[in-house]
This record gives C-alpha cells, sequence and structure tokens, in this order.
C-alpha cells in the first residue's frame, strides 16, 4: 500500500491545482526574458518539468528568438536538445545568438520518429531542454511527452502545426505564434492553473 499523503502536501505538489485559484510563482520555470508573457504566466515562465507547445502556421516565424533568452539560461548549465528540426542547425548562428555548442545535441530523427525520439530525451534527465518538431496531431503522443518532461525534470517544447490547436492537449502551456510586422502574435491557447489572457501578446523579433 503507497505513504499517505496529506490533501495540503499534494496541493503544494507543482502538477497539481485547485480549480479556479491561480498557482503560486514557482523557481521551477525559466524566464522567456518577455516580460508581458512571463506576465500572463503563473510559473513566471515556461515551466520545468512540463510540456510547452508552440503551434506554428509555418517554420521560421521566430520561434526560436521567442525561446532563445530561456535556452540561454538553460545552457549555462545544461545540456539542449534540438529534436527533428526542419533544418539542419547552423552552427555559426547558434553561437553567435548565445548557445555554447558544446551544450548542444542535434538528433536527426525522421519525422516519424521524432516523438519518440523527442520523448527519450525528456525521459533521460541528461537535458535542461528538449526541442521536438513533432508533426503527430495524435494526444496521446502528446500525454507521453507531457509526462516525459515531468520525469525528465525538463523544459520540454513541442512545435507543431497550427491545425492542431483545434485538438486536445496534455500539455501545460500551449502558444499559438503569427508572424506580425517585424514581430510575433502570441495567443495563450492553454495556461494550466491559470486563466488564458483574452487579448493575444505581442513581442519583437529577436535578431
Amino acid at each position: 500500500m503507497g505513504a499517505v499523503v496529506s490533501l495540503s502536501a499534494a496541493l503544494g505538489d507543482g502538477r497539481l491545482y485547485r480549480a479556479g485559484r491561480p498557482l503560486a510563482r514557482t523557481t521551477e520555470a525559466v524566464a522567456s526574458g518577455l516580460d508581458v508573457l512571463d506576465a500572463a504566466l503563473p510559473w513566471g515562465g515556461f515551466p520545468r518539468a512540463a510540456l510547452t507547445e508552440l503551434l506554428l502556421p509555418a517554420d521560421g516565424i521566430g520561434e526560436l528568438g521567442l525561446l532563445l533568452p530561456a535556452l540561454r539560461r538553460i545552457a549555462r548549465r545544461e545540456r539542449i536538445a534540438f529534436v527533428a528540426p526542419p533544418w539542419i542547425p547552423y552552427a555559426p548562428a547558434l553561437a553567435e545568438a548565445g548557445l555554447p555548442l558544446e551544450r548542444l545535441t542535434w538528433v536527426d530523427a525522421p519525422p516519424p520518429r521524432a516523438a519518440w525520439a523527442s520523448e527519450q530525451c525528456l525521459r533521460a534527465g541528461c537535458f535542461g531542454a528538449v526541442l521536438g518538431w513533432v508533426g503527430s496531431g495524435d494526444d496521446r503522443v502528446m500525454r507521453r511527452l507531457q509526462v516525459a518532461a515531468t520525469d525528465g525534470s525538463a523544459l520540454g517544447i513541442a512545435l507543431r502545426p497550427l491545425r492542431h490547436a483545434r485538438n486536445p492537449s496534455p500539455a501545460a502551456l500551449r502558444l499559438a505564434l503569427a508572424a506580425q510586422g517585424d514581430g510575433l502574435e502570441i495567443r495563450v491557447l492553454k495556461c494550466r492553473g491559470a486563466v488564458a489572457p483574452s487579448q493575444p501578446l505581442h513581442a519583437a523579433r529577436a535578431h
């Protein structure tokens, strides 16, 4: 028989929340570097030990620029995995963006194996962040990624086509991105433990 856990201890677990009550800010998050986004999220940034979805109308609209401040923070001490990106990572550009190359791992998985490879990297516990370009619309795949991110205490980022926005997802955070002028429009579709902002957020494009 498992150990008895008090209700107060259970509610102190960052993976649980009371309906209608905002989550307390936690150190288990990585600031996005975008103040308006961090203020809208109950964690004060991208949640660790959880899955974040970036839903994209097309690759290369500025999604990596949005993630760069968080990735720089993680790369100071931990490794980062890029799983099945739609392009070959360009080492000089990554280094110029402030990501130490010795902390980066490129997993060249074929698209049908991208979700599986992302899950293994998340579960391994040796990466601070895992970015996986996952085309699957199967919510069971997303559930495995969410569990793996929790098990590995990693920042899990699933980059998926925007068409999946209408599908249910267990991800803690879902952001739909769109190019807008010289920046990004960010719609918070889901934010576990908080009410998503009703208006889109805006971010300048990183250079």
